[in-house]
C-alpha cells in the first residue's frame, strides 16, 4: 500500500528547504544500496546451497539407476540359470519334462516352447535397454512382436554447417528407430529424443570429406539429420542392418496384407427348423456373392508408399501427384474392405508429407527470385490434390511478400519522378504478371477470382503508402504531385489489358492525400496574394527590355489570355499592375495542376479553393477602388479590375469546364456579383 507520491508529498510539507530534502534523498540512496547488497549475500548463498542440493540429487539419482541396472542383470541370470536347469533335467528325464509342458501349456509343442523363451528373451532385452531411456514409456507401446535389433552410439551433426550438435544413442527395433539424446553425468542413462517408424524412413550413405567421414543420413520427410559412427566398421553395419530390416519389415507387411486379402470361409450355420428363414438366407447370399475382393498383392501397389517417399526426396512433385491419381483411379470403384482402409491411411501420411513439402515451397521464407511462374509447379500440384484454396492463399501471400521485398529493395533517389517512375513500373509490372499467373493456374476456379481481387486491393494500399510518403509527406511542390499521380493512373491503365480496374481504388486511397495538398498550396497562394496586396502601389509595370515584355506575353498567352496586347503600352510598359499580372500565372498555374490530380471526388474542395483564392483578389480590388482619393490612380485600378473580372474569371471558367467536363455555377456566380459593387462609400471594409 506504499504511495511514492504521498511519500514524498508528506516529506516536502515537512522539510524546511531544499537541504532537508537532499538529505532525505541522500538517506533513501542508501538504504536501497544497502537492501540491494544484502539481497545479493542472500542470493549468491541461497544459489550455493542450490547447486550442492542439486549435485547431490544428480548423485543420488545415478546410484538409483546403477542399482536399477544391477538388479536387472541380476534377475535376467537368475531366469537364464533356472531355464538351464530346467532344460538339463528335462534331458535327463523326458517323461518330466513332457509332465511339465503339459502342465504348463498342453497345446503347445516343444518347439514353439523354446522359440516364445526366444521371443521372451528379446523382449526382455529391449525392456532392459529402454528402461535407461527417460519418456519413452508412453510413446513405445509394449506390443508382442517388437524387439530390439541393433543399438549404439552415434554423433549427430547439422545438416548445413556440419557442425556437431550432440552424442545420442541409437535403439533399432524391427519397426521403428528410437534415438535419445546422452544424459550429462549420468553414465548409461538417456533421455527421449525422437521416434521414427521404418515404414517413412529412408537411410543415405554420405561420401567421406575428410575431415567429415563415417557418416549416413536418415530422411523422415521433410525433415534429415545426420550422423557419424564411431568408424568405417560401425558405419557399415548400421547401414546393412538398417536396410535389412527395412526389407524384412516391408515383406512380413506384404504376408499381412496378402493373408488379408484371401477369401475367408464363411462358417457352417447350425441347421434351423425354421422355413421362413430359407428365404431370408438366400437374400442375404446374393449381395455377398456380388462382393468383389480388392487385389492389393499387385507389385506397384505394395511399393507404392516407398515410392512416394522417393519422389518427395527427389522433389518429383509431379510423379508423386501421378501415383496418388492411379491409385485412386484403382480403387474409385471399389469396397473399402479393411485392407483398403490400411493402405489408405498409409498414403494419406504421404499426401500430408507432400502438402507439407509443397507448402514449404510457396512459402514466403524460400527465395522470391524467379518471378510468379516459379511457384506454377508447386501451384498445380496442391490444386491436383484437391487443395485450390490453399495453393491460392499461399500463392498470393508469395506475390505479395515478393511485391513488398521489391518495393523496400527500390533506391530513393534524389529526384521524386525518377523514383515514382521506378516504383510505378516495379509494382503495376509485379501486379500484371502476377494476375496473368493466378489467370493461368486457376483457370477453371472461379471461386478464386475473388481472394485475387482482395489481394489486389491490399497490395495497393501497400503501393500507396510507399507513394504518399515520398509524394505528399515530403511537401513535394503541386505540379511534380500532379506528375506523379498522373504517371500512376498511366501504369494503372495498364491492368485494364486483363480485365482488372483498380483506377477507383487507387482515387480513393489518395484522395485524402490529394486533398491535403490542395488545400495547403491553396493557403500558399493566398497567402502570398495577401503579402503582394499590403504593398500594393498601383502602378504601371515597366518590364525594361523587349524581350522581358516578349516573356510575359508567351506567359498570358499560355494561361489562356489571348487578348493581352491591348494592355500593353509604348516601350516595354504594361497597363496592369505587378500584383494583378503575378496573381493571374499563380491561378492560373494552381487550375493547370489541380486539373492533373481532379477526379469526381475532388469536384467540391477544387471549386471552393478556386473561388477563395479569387475572393482575395477581389476583395482587394473593391477596397482599393473605394479608398483611393486620385482620379488617375483611380482609373488604373478601374482597368485592372476590368481586366480581372473581364478577362481573368472568364478564362478560369473557361478552364475549369473543359477539363472537369461541366460548368461551374459558383465561378459564373461570383462574377456576376462582383462587378463593380456598389457598397457604402464612407466604408472601407467589402463585404462579398
Amino acid at each position: 500500500g506504499f504511495a511514492a507520491g504521498e511519500y514524498v508529498k508528506q516529506l516536502s510539507q515537512q522539510s524546511d528547504g531544499d537541504r532537508d530534502l537532499q538529505e532525505h534523498r541522500q538517506r533513501i540512496q542508501a538504504l536501497s544500496e544497502e537492501t540491494a547488497q544484502s539481497l545479493k549475500r542472500n542470493v549468491y548463498q541461497n544459489y550455493r546451497q542450490f547447486i550442492e542440493t542439486a549435485r547431490e540429487i544428480s548423485y543420488l539419482e545415478s546410484e538409483m539407476y546403477q542399482l536399477s541396472h544391477i538388479l536387472t542383470e541380476q534377475k535376467g541370470i537368475m531366469e537364464a540359470v533356472t531355464h538351464a536347469l530346467l532344460l538339463q533335467a528335462d534331458r535327463d528325464d523326458p517323461a518330466l519334462g513332457a509332465r511339465r509342458a503339459a502342465a504348463a501349456d498342453p497345446f503347445l509343442p516343444l518347439s514353439a516352447k523354446e522359440a516364445a523363451a526366444s521371443e521372451e528373451g528379446r523382449q526382455r532385452t529391449l525392456t532392459t535397454l529402454l528402461e535407461k531411456v527417460e519418456g519413452c514409456r508412453d510413446l513405445l507401446p509394449e506390443s508382442p512382436g517388437k524387439y530390439l535389433v541393433y543399438n549404439g552410439d552415434l554423433v549427430e551433426y547439422d545438416a548445413d554447417h556440419m557442425a556437431q550438435i550432440q552424442r545420442v544413442h541409437a535403439f533399432l527395433m524391427n519397426d521403428c528407430l528410437l534415438v535419445a539424446t546422452a544424459l550429462p553425468n549420468r553414465r548409461g542413462a538417456y533421455r527421449y529424443d525422437a521416434l521414427y517408424p521404418l515404414d517413412g524412413l529412408a537411410v543415405v550413405n554420405v561420401k567421406d570429406n575428410p575431415p567429415m567421414k563415417d557418416m549416413f543420413k536418415l530422411l523422415m520427410f521433410p525433415e534429415s539429420r545426420i550422423f557419424q559412427a564411431e568408424n568405417a566398421k560401425i558405419k557399415k553395419e548400421w547401414l546393412e542392418v538398417l536396410e535389412e530390416t527395412k526389407r524384412n519389415r516391408a515383406l512380413s507387411e506384404k504376408r499381412r496384407l496378402e493373408q488379408e486379402a484371401l477369401p475367408r470361409p464363411a462358417p457352417t450355420p447350425p441347421e434351423s427348423t425354421n422355413p421362413f428363414e430359407e428365404e431370408e438366407e438366400e437374400e442375404e447370399e446374393e449381395p455377398s456373392a456380388e462382393e468383389e475382393v480388392v487385389d492389393l498383392s499387385l507389385e506397384w501397389i505394395q511399393e507404392l508408399p516407398e515410392d512416394l517417399d522417393v519422389c518427395i526426396a527427389q522433389r518429383d512433385f509431379e510423379g508423386a501427384v501421378d501415383l496418388l491419381d492411379k491409385l485412386n483411379e484403382y480403387l474409385g470403384d471399389k469396397p473399402l474392405s479393411q485392407p483398403v482402409k490400411e493402405l489408405r491411411a498409409k498414403v494419406d501420411e504421404r499426401v500430408r508429407q507432400l502438402t507439407d513439402v509443397l507448402v514449404f515451397e510457396l512459402s514466403p521464407d524460400r527465395s522470391l527470385r524467379g518471378g510468379p511462374r516459379a511457384t506454377r509447379r508447386a501451384v498445380s500440384q496442391l490444386i491436383r490434390l484437391g487443395q485450390s484454396t490453399k495453393a491460392c492463399e499461399l500463392f498470393l501471400k508469395n506475390r505479395a511478400a515478393a511485391v513488398h521485398t521489391a518495393i523496400r529493395q527500390l533506391r530513393i533517389e534524389g529526384a521524386t519522378l525518377l523514383y515514382i517512375h521506378k516504383l510505378c513500373h516495379v509494382f503495376f509490372t509485379s501486379l500484371l504478371e502476377t494476375a496473368r499467373e493466378f489467370e493461368t493456374d486457376f483457370a477453371g476456379n472461379n471461386g478464386c477470382y475473388s481472394a485475387f481481387v482482395v489481394w489486389a486491393r491490399s497490395s495497393m494500399r501497400m503501393f500507396v503508402d510507399a507513394f504518399s510518403k515520398q509524394v505528399f509527406d515530403s511537401k513535394e511542390s503541386l505540379s511534380t504531385a500532379a506528375e506523379c499521380v498522373k504517371v500512376a493512373k498511366e501504369h494503372c491503365k495498364q491492368l485494364s489489358e486483363i480485365g482488372l480496374d483498380l483506377t477507383f481504388i487507387i482515387h480513393a486511397l489518395l484522395v485524402k492525400d490529394i486533398k491535403g495538398a490542395l488545400q495547403s498550396y491553396k493557403d500558399i497562394i493566398i497567402e502570398a496574394t495577401k503579402h503582394r496586396n499590403s504593398e500594393e502601389m498601383w502602378r504601371r509595370m515597366n518590364l525594361m527590355t523587349p524581350e522581358a515584355l516578349g516573356k510575359l506575353r508567351e506567359e498570358m498567352r499560355s494561361c489562356g489570355v489571348g487578348n493581352f496586347d491591348q494592355y500593353t503600352g509604348d516601350d516595354c510598359w504594361v497597363n496592369l499592375s505587378y500584383t494583378v499580372v503575378a496573381f493571374t500565372k499563380q491561378t492560373m498555374a494552381f487550375l493547370e495542376e489541380a486539373l492533373k490530380l481532379y477526379f469526381p471526388e475532388l469536384h467540391m474542395v477544387l471549386l471552393e479553393s478556386l473561388v477563395e483564392i479569387i475572393l482575395v483578389a477581389v476583395q482587394h480590388v473593391d477596397y482599393s477602388l473605394r479608398c483611393e482619393q486620385d482620379p488617375e490612380k483611380k482609373a488604373f485600378i478601374r482597368q485592372n479590375a476590368s481586366f480581372l473580372y473581364e478577362t481573368v474569371l472568364p478564362v478560369v471558367e473557361k478552364r475549369f469546364e473543359e477539363g472537369v467536363g461541366k460548368p461551374a455555377k459558383q465561378l459564373q456566380d461570383l462574377r456576376n456579383a462582383s462587378r463593380l459593387m456598389r457598397v457604402n462609400p464612407e466604408s472601407t471594409t467589402s463585404v462579398v
